[in-house]
């Protein structure tokens, strides 16, 4: 089943932004045949149009979903087409037109490199800049650094807003993260005090109305021996009905106490739903409303875990969960897309989720290697064959 896809938010309007303000830095292009005094050399022009579109392909295609979440060789790859591209921009067109282009990198930093490298990366962008304008006939270093200094200034302006983006969006997942977590443990909460209570009133029918029908029952059997005529007949009508009822309720307190069964197909689409990255797909088969109360509480905390450690550790894009259900029991698997590990040692998270596996006789597996993701199987044996 495929769940809806969050990643379109505001966040998109940050991309948006950055493709506006592309598409303004090309109105030079378009314009200067007709502004200029002295128009470039054919090669330049070409080559200026040539970096300007690379630059507006790369940051399309490639801050698509904006965090970048793909290795680091490839983020470093995409910031560096970006700045060289914008620098590229400046040296051709013999102008600072590079570093409108290097305000829309800065602001994008922060969702594709770390804070300490992403701060590197906005100094060293702007050094360069300088040293590109500098190049530039007529311009003297001192013009140079000042220009330099006023989009470094903007750039750092482009850079905390990004930053404060960031820190936004993760604060927004997190919480659509918890309110899910939430109404799906709500909703398993409600199965269980449902169950509860049916199991209260099905021992109250059976310890006080089941225990009176029963002595009623056995003074009526008595009554048909010491009565006669016509009494005898009312006698023994009214111990068939009172056998009649007492069988009545002992099907009922029977079908009240067999009906334990949750919806944990439903909490595990809501807890899945409120997880807007990695996108996940669920395979739940039919009929898994037909789980005790216990193992279906801990195959939804197995899959939250599941959930967590994909998202904190596995930089995914997708994550695959499949629920089988067969005579043995239940298996849940878990597979991503991320960057997998060559070593591997679970955490508190994890470990926990194999000691409530074990509670009930069943087992956790792991599997990762580099570049092939992370794969969880848990498995449950049915009732009774722990």
């Amino acid at each position: 089943m495929e769940l809806p896809d969050h990643r379109h938010r505001p966040i998109d309007l940050l991309r948006y932004a950055g493709l506006f303000t592309w598409l303004c830095a090309a109105i030079p292009l378009v314009l200067m045949r007709v502004w200029y005094v002295e128009p470039l050399e054919h090669e330049q022009y070409i080559a200026w149009w040539i970096l300007h579109l690379v630059f507006g392909f790369t940051y399309w295609n490639q801050v698509r979903a904006l965090p970048v979440r793909t290795g680091l060789a490839h983020r470093l790859l995409i910031v560096s087409v970006l700045t060289v591209s914008a620098l590229g921009v400046s040296v051709t067109a013999e102008t600072s037109l590079g570093g409108i282009l290097l305000l829309i990198v800065a602001g994008i930093l922060p969702w594709i490199l770390s804070l300490a490298g992403a701060v590197a990366w906005l100094v060293g962008q702007n050094v360069l800049l300088v040293l590109a304008i500098n190049n530039i006939p007529d311009i003297a270093l001192s013009d140079a650094l000042l220009t330099g200094g006023l989009f470094l200034g903007i750039s750092l302006f482009a850079f905390m807003t990004g930053i404060v983006a960031l820190q936004q969006h993760a604060a927004r997942d997190e919480l659509r993260k918890v309110n899910s977590e939430l109404r799906a443990t709500q909703a398993l909460l409600a199965d269980n005090t449902r169950i509860a209570e049916r199991v209260r009133i099905a021992r109250d029918l059976h310890d006080l109305v089941g225990h009176h029908l029963t002595a009623l029952t056995l003074n009526l059997e008595v009554a048909t021996h010491l009565c006669e005529g016509k009494a005898l007949e009312h006698v023994q009508q009214a111990h068939s009905l009172a056998k009649l009822l007492l069988a009545d309720v002992r099907e009922v307190v029977s079908e009240m106490r067999e009906d334990d069964t949750v919806d944990l197909a439903a909490a595990l689409r809501t807890l899945a739903g409120g997880t807007p990255e990695p996108r996940i797909h669920l395979d739940l088969p039919s009929g898994l409303a037909h789980t005790d109360p216990l193992r279906a509480q801990v195959l939804l905390r197995c899959t939250q875990e599941m959930i967590t450690n994909s998202v904190r550790h596995a930089q995914a894009s997708n994550l695959w969960i499949r629920l089988v259900q067969d005579e043995n029991g239940l298996a849940l698997t878990a597979r991503d897309d991320g960057r997998g590990a060559a070593r591997f040692a679970p955490g508190n998270g994890l470990n926990g989720m194999a000691e409530r596996l074990r509670q009930l006789g069943g087992e956790l597996k792991i599997e990762t290697s580099p570049g092939a993701g992370f794969t969880l199987r848990a498995s449950i044996p049915q009732e009774g064959r722990t």
